[in-house]
């Protein structure tokens, strides 16, 4: 029984009484089995609360899923009884309206030790945020069609959590009208004291570059690296601790949809990110009281705060489909509890909106294998779908490592103008486009029909290998896209930032006409030539 329920022995140890205890750690909460009833392990307030090695996940994107900190918590057969197990509470939190088709339909029932609705009234946090954006307009951010790019953002001198530590670079459309997105970068060096935090807007999708998260839900705990990225669903209320001290990164963030895994279309079954590499956490909770606790909720763009008495993170036991993801880095995770019941379905699957982690390293590429640069869509991780088909309000796109092999090929990205708008970041390493001057934890934007592509000392070291390059793996990179339908707005504050790179349109600038009537029939010739020697059945003109 005991191994079934994915329970891990403990030392015996003895208490004040000379008594022996013996302990276990079960589904990630201490318990004193010697006592009667699990209890969770109390966290000392104001302290990073310490998380175990080896947290235990489920796995599964779009699974209809299910966890307990308590065995028997969860109630059989329906959903909110007269009395749930334990004396707990039954609250629902939707991330779909009631009515949305099943295939799309988002919701989870939490069993919690108090209901979310006990605390004292919201008011406006003193002092606002004004770097914190998500209507976009004239008043607050401006169109800017030239090509930018911003250095890495400076780790905070005095202490700034996760929270005082976001700063909305661009955007468009409005939260309130549920349609739009917005792209902010985080520094911080403190943790989260006594407060969580809970985004009415949308959906964050988290993209750690410096410092590991330790993320608290209401679902669980997941620890999130850089080369991992999480998905903290809307409404869900959360707390961001820093292990490793000072923490840098991007965000993304939808208003009225819920990120999906693309379709493949003529790939196949199989390919990009795979369904089972997506980490569910599993229930886990804080009983103990919590004067003074803060709920931080941003709504419309702008913070408020309320009081209670409790931490928001008494949820015992969980069922649904709407929760937070992330995709894991490291190997070895115990999968608990894992319920696959997959329907994937015109590019989604039966829902995404449990919190997940994702290990970009799991990721599987696709590529060309003899000629030409593939569109930059075939690296798409995630999909933020709007009512067009094929045009997303927000893609996910990562530059992995990958062999490239293509014959006769100009390899690095082509030059482009492109009806969506391109926001890069980059998380270690560096990016094929660009020889220098785009560095980790810096930013660029390339808005809706702005000209960009390789610099100058790329495109002619490119043109310097000629033909002859053999195939070229490029390894120790992880670069990433968010790219959009809707034309972004620059924030103020972005556009005179010192980090701003005045000078990033010189990189072009010694690209120079290396136009010739005389070689481009012979150029042509030698292609063909290649198409025939590949069995491609060129035409000889």
């Amino acid at each position: 029984m005991v191994a079934d329920m994915g329970v891990y022995c403990g030392p015996v140890v003895e208490d004040d009484s000379g008594k022996g205890l013996f302990f276990i750690r079960w589904m990630g909460v201490f318990v004193d089995w010697a006592g009667g009833w699990p209890n969770s392990r109390p966290m000392e307030p104001n302290k990073c609360p310490q998380f175990p090695a080896d947290l235990e996940y489920q796995s599964g994107f779009g699974n209809h899923l299910s966890s307990e900190a308590i065995a028997g918590a969860l109630p059989p057969g329906q959903n909110s009884p007269l009395l749930c197990p334990y004396g707990l509470y039954a609250e629902q939190i939707s991330g779909t309206a009631f009515t949305a088709p099943r295939k799309l339909n988002l919701r989870s029932w939490l069993y919690r030790i108090k209901p979310s609705v006990t605390h004292e009234p919201f008011k406006p946090r003193v002092p606002s945020h004004e770097k914190l954006v998500s209507e976009f307009n004239q008043s607050n951010s401006s169109a800017n069609p030239t090509q930018l790019r911003w250095k890495p953002v400076e780790i905070p001198e005095l202490p700034t959590d996760f929270i005082d530590g976001l700063q909305t670079v661009c955007g468009a459309g409005s939260s309130y009208l549920r349609h739009g997105y917005a792209i902010h970068m985080y520094t911080a060096n403190k943790s989260m004291d006594d407060c969580a935090f809970c985004n009415a807007d949308g959906d964050f999708l988290i993209v750690p570059q410096k410092g590991r998260l330790w993320i608290t839900t209401e679902c669980g705990r997941l620890q999130v690296s850089p080369g991992e990225i999480v998905v903290l669903p809307q409404g869900f209320r959360f707390a961001v601790n820093l292990p490793d001290g000072p923490s840098r990164g991007y965000v993304a963030e939808i208003f009225g949809t819920h990120f999906q895994l693309p379709d493949l279309g003529p790939i196949g079954a199989n390919g990009l990110a795979a369904p089972r590499d997506f980490l569910v956490p599993t229930a886990w909770f804080e009983e103990s009281s919590r004067p003074g606790y803060t709920i931080v909720q941003k709504f419309g763009g702008e913070l408020f705060t309320a009081k209670q008495d409790f931490s928001p993170f008494n949820v015992v036991a969980w069922h649904g489909n709407y929760a937070p993801f992330k995709v894991g880095i490291f190997f070895g995770y115990k999968i608990l509890n894992s319920a696959f019941r997959m329907s994937r379905e015109k590019g989604f699957l039966f829902s995404e909106h449990v919190f997940i982690l994702y290990d970009l390293s799991k990721f599987c590429p696709y590529n060309t294998v003899l000629v030409d640069h593939s569109d930059p869509s075939i690296n798409t991780v995630l999909t933020a779908p709007t009512d067009k088909p094929g045009v997303a309000l927000l893609d996910f796109v990562i530059f992995p490592p990958r062999w490239l092999v293509a014959e006769h090929t100009f390899r690095p990205p082509y030059y482009h103008r492109n009806c969506m708008s391109e926001f890069m970041g980059l998380i270690y390493g560096g990016y094929e486009a660009k020889a220098d001057g785009f560095l980790p934890g810096g930013a660029s934007l390339h808005n809706c029909m702005t000209p960009h592509g390789p610099d100058t000392k790329t495109y002619e070291a490119t043109i310097a290998r000629g033909n002859e390059a053999g195939p070229q793996r490029i390894a120790e990179t992880m670069a990433f896209m968010f790219e959009s339908c809707l034309i972004p707005r620059v924030c103020q504050w972005a556009l005179e930032s010192p980090l701003k790179d005045d000078d990033y349109y010189q990189c072009w600038i010694g690209l120079k006409s290396h136009f010739t009537r005389e070689a481009t029939n012979g150029q042509l010739s030698d292609v063909r030539n290649c198409h025939d020697e590949s069995g491609t059945g060129g035409h000889r003109g």
